[in-house]
């Protein structure tokens, strides 16, 4: 399995056993604290909350784990410690346990509860049951094309994968699409490029014209922003994954004459073609199972509240007839294994609780920030979203910009509990989407690809090197896209 791997000087007996030991204790004991540590109820007023002096302490086990998924892979002697996906769920359960016992320092068991039920049950297990039931649908949906690594063709990949990441959710573009992009660069000697043009695009930029194509938009929908109110974004959408492509273009076409290849057809009887298509309706339904049952509130044309976990339930079940019907030929053709999913489970689940800190201090002092123009909230937003998820960024510059002064020449757009200045929304909104690409854990899809594609032996660039091509190329063609914003 990806992820797991085993030497033959590998300690046995209890010293082997005692990681899993550790893993299985710590996992008790986070399960145990979400049903003992008392926590705030969901309905309660919310108080007023001040940041503790030593606020900074309780920032730097995220930054740990920040520098640990960046550094850890470059250093020799670490590196294969932390290929196993074992070790990376030790590492995320430390500083997890360093977060809470911070909190607990400070602010007692309750600021433990209410971090931990908002980053379990509330954040990671619906982030996880998405990507889980998406990666284990799209794993068996084949889809053969005669493609062979030209650029034209890689290029048709990701602009398929823009066009429809906005109506299938950039997760749902991301696991569909990846596999007939490795299929198509199998040959070429330079591939890492374009995963990360994948990530760009398919992955983020291209899901900003409805609520369904990323979650930040998402949020905003439940928060009250019309339903099609993104598709006002189209302008911005062109631009930005417009630059995207041709960048692409260029750079994969100069580095296929680079390779001075002569490219044969290895199999003249290679088509379209498509297997597994029972996944088809059980991704539709995956998707809508996301969209239409949002725990607490009523399904759409009823008085029906969704229950807590039956989004999640839905999710799990449609994975599981995934697996149960689709040919084990598919699954083995596609080379699907479950190794990349684990990566981002065990990774994911120390920073879900850790990240909760940064965030609050970004709640309690966003609005002292001093940003007020378009421009300002479109940075920080895209800025903090590289690092937190940018879901609840969004969120939290969303509530901000709520509470702007009314400015009367400005157009703004209604909610269901107020209204927001339009320019302010649409910064807000394109901050989260487009800059949730700048690293590989601004949004859920960037990392699960990374993992795939390393699956499939694409030498991907490390964290740091990933953000050299953010940096390089995708900020600089963002900053030129904003020329056109409102």
């Amino acid at each position: 399995m990806h992820g797991e791997h085993h030497s033959s000087h590998a300690p046995s007996g209890p010293v082997a056993q005692l990681p899993k030991a550790i893993a299985i204790a710590g996992t008790l004991a986070v399960a145990a604290a979400l049903f003992l540590v008392p926590h705030t109820p969901a309905d309660a007023p919310k108080a007023e909350k001040a940041l503790h002096a030593l606020w900074w302490i309780g920032v730097l086990p995220f930054a740990a784990l920040l520098g640990a998924i960046a550094v850890f892979p470059l250093i020799p002697k670490i590196a294969h410690w932390w290929h196993s996906n074992l070790n990376r769920y030790l590492v995320s359960l430390v500083v997890a346990g360093l977060a809470l016992a911070y909190l607990f320092a400070t602010s007692g068991a309750t600021a433990v509860g209410d971090a931990l039920h908002h980053a379990v049950p509330d954040e990671y297990v619906p982030f996880m049951s998405l990507l889980f039931a998406l990666y284990v649908i799209a794993g068996g949906l084949r889809i053969e094309t005669p493609f062979d690594g030209r650029p034209k063709e890689n290029l048709t990949i990701l602009l398929v994968g823009a066009l429809i990441a906005s109506f299938v959710g950039t997760t749902g573009a991301a696991m569909v699409l990846i596999r007939p992009l490795l299929e198509s660069i199998r040959e070429r000697k330079y591939k890492a490029h374009s995963v990360v043009f994948f990530i760009f695009i398919v992955c983020n930029c291209g899901g900003c014209l409805l609520p369904i194509g990323d979650p930040p938009l998402f949020m905003g929908y439940l928060r009250g922003v019309p339903f099609l109110w993104t598709m006002s974004l189209w302008k911005e959408w062109i631009i930005v994954n417009g630059l995207l492509l041709v960048a692409y273009f260029a750079i994969d076409t100069v580095l296929f004459k680079k390779e001075q290849l002569s490219i044969q057809r290895s199999d003249t009887h290679r088509r379209f073609a498509l297997e597994g298509a029972v996944n088809i309706p059980l991704l539709a339904l995956a998707i809508a199972a996301v969209a239409l049952l949002v725990p607490g509130k009523s399904l759409p044309g009823t008085e029906w509240a969704v229950p807590n976990f039956l989004r999640e339930g839905v999710l799990f079940g449609l994975a599981g007839l995934s697996w149960l019907l689709t040919k084990r030929s598919v699954r083995t053709a596609n080379r699907f294994e479950f190794g990349a999913i684990l990566e981002v489970a065990a990774i994911f689940i120390g920073i879900f609780i850790s990240m909760q800190i940064p965030l609050e201090v970004l709640k309690v002092e966003g609005a002292k920030l001093g940003i007020e123009s378009p421009l300002a909230f479109y940075w920080i937003t895209g800025a903090l979203s590289s690092f937190l998820d940018n879901a609840p960024t969004y969120v939290v510059f969303f509530e901000i910009a709520k509470i702007m002064p009314f400015v009367p020449d400005e157009a703004y757009v209604t909610l269901a509990n107020g209204q927001i200045r339009a320019d302010l929304l649409t910064a807000v909104s394109l901050g989260a989407v487009f800059m949730g690409a700048n690293t590989y854990i601004g949004n859920g899809p960037n990392f699960m690809v990374k993992a795939i594609a390393e699956s499939e032996g694409v030498k991907m660039p490390s964290f740091f090197g990933y953000m050299a091509w953010s940096v390089g190329i995708l900020i600089p063609l963002l900053a030129l896209a904003q020329i056109v914003f409102p």
